[in-house]
C-alpha cells in the first residue's frame, strides 16, 4: 500500500490505495480563468503531483495567471493554440506538443482553432487554489 490506510472522496472518485488504478469522475467545472477543468489527479495522498484536462473553447484567450511555487507542464492533446509564457514570445502549439511552465511565471493560451483545445495540466507539486494567482493586468 503505497499510500497507508488513505481514503479520500472527490467528486465521486475514492482513492483507494489498495488500487494502482484510479478511476475518478470525468466531472468538468469552468474555471474563472476562463477554461474548463476536469481533474484526473489531484490528491492528499499524493502531494508531489495532479493532473487536470483542461478544455478552451475556440476564440477564448485564458486569463494571465502564474502559481506559487508549482511547475506547471501542458500536455496538448487536441486542438490548436498559442501560449504566452513568462515574456517569452507567443508559440503555437499542437497535439503532442508540451509546454513547460516555471513557478511563478505568468502564463496564459489562446484557443485558435475551430474546435476545442485539449491538454493535460500536470502539476508539480500538486495543484492547490492557494497557489494559484490572477495576473492579469488591471
Amino acid at each position: 500500500m503505497p499510500f497507508g490506510p488513505v481514503f479520500e472522496r472527490r467528486k465521486g472518485a475514492v482513492i483507494d490505495p489498495v488500487s494502482a488504478v484510479h478511476r475518478p469522475a470525468a466531472t468538468e467545472r469552468f474555471f474563472a480563468e476562463g477554461c474548463f477543468i476536469a481533474e484526473r489527479w489531484n490528491s492528499t495522498a499524493d502531494p508531489d503531483v495532479s493532473v487536470a484536462r483542461a478544455r478552451v473553447e475556440p476564440g477564448v484567450t485564458t486569463r494571465w495567471h502564474r502559481l506559487r511555487g508549482v511547475t506547471e507542464r501542458y500536455l496538448i492533446l487536441e486542438g490548436r493554440g498559442r501560449v504566452e509564457v513568462g515574456d517569452g514570445p507567443p508559440e503555437d502549439v499542437g497535439p503532442g506538443d508540451v509546454v513547460l511552465i516555471p513557478p511563478e511565471t505568468r502564463q496564459r493560451i489562446a484557443n485558435t482553432g475551430g474546435a476545442d483545445l485539449l491538454f493535460l495540466a500536470v502539476c508539480t507539486p500538486r495543484f492547490t487554489l492557494a497557489g494559484y494567482e490572477d495576473a492579469e493586468p488591471v
